[in-house]
């Protein structure tokens, strides 16, 4: 069996397209999810039976549990790819105070649970990984968008301390913060906006899910083994 790694979110469009690329790497992945039971039903039966695990990421017991149940059923993580979030569109005036504890409980919060869980294993054996995923506007901000960026770059935050916090353990902390990509989370912007980003974005394109996965790849792999405490924005160049 090789490395172990868990993917959070990963019935979504980008932690789906993760999971398939390290699969091919030849790690074990673990599928986490909340509530698309058919969608990690077929990802898992295409990655020839993956273990799932299923957590409401606003619930720290259920982030224990999922961890519990990992260590008895596969074994400790390997790589942790915190990938699961939510987003929130609209004016700071009409967000509601449960609505903003909301995104920070799923978005931050579990980051947090999910890195206090994995670490202890991964400073015994002296290895490690953990790649967190935020967003370009985790970087510099977007307007209607504010409880999310304020999330995000709550995620880079962490992920720079803590790869001072493990760099001596030997454990590499990264951080992807993806530009516009096509996935649920912009199906309900209107045709008009999308095309507003793609004419803001040098490429020219929105991006793929696959254009995130390939980073992370590379990012677990022995080849980005000297690299931690970076943030790494594929966004086409909307952000330079």
């Amino acid at each position: 069996m090789g490395k172990i790694a868990l993917i959070t979110g990963a019935s979504g469009g980008i932690g789906a397209e993760i999971a398939r690329c390290l699969s091919h790497d030849g790690f074990t992945t673990l599928l986490h999810y909340n509530h698309s039971t058919d969608k990690i039903s077929a990802l898992s039966k295409e990655l020839g039976g993956a273990e799932t695990f299923r957590a409401d990421f606003e619930r720290p017991e259920d982030i224990e549990e999922m961890f519990r149940q990992i260590e008895a059923r596969v074994g400790a993580v390997d790589l942790l790819i915190n990938n699961a979030g939510i987003a929130s569109y609209g004016l700071i005036t009409d967000l509601t105070p449960s609505e903003w504890r909301r995104l920070f409980a799923v978005n931050v919060d579990a980051v947090y649970h999910c890195c206090r869980l994995a670490i202890p294993h991964m400073v015994r054996q002296n290895s490690g990984k953990i790649i967190n995923i935020s967003s370009i506007w985790g970087v510099c901000g977007a307007s209607c968008e504010t409880a999310y960026s304020a999330a995000k770059s709550a995620v880079i935050g962490l992920t720079k301390a803590l790869a001072k916090e493990l760099g001596p353990s030997g454990i590499t902390v990264n951080c992807v913060a993806p530009g516009a990509i096509m996935t649920d989370m912009l199906c309900s912007l209107s045709e008009e906006a999308l095309q507003l980003v793609k004419d803001e974005t040098p490429l020219g394109r929105l991006g793929k899910p696959s254009d995130i996965a390939a980073l992370v790849a590379f990012l677990a792999s022995e080849k980005a083994d000297f690299i931690t405490g970076q943030v790494i924005s594929p966004n086409g160049g909307i952000v330079i």
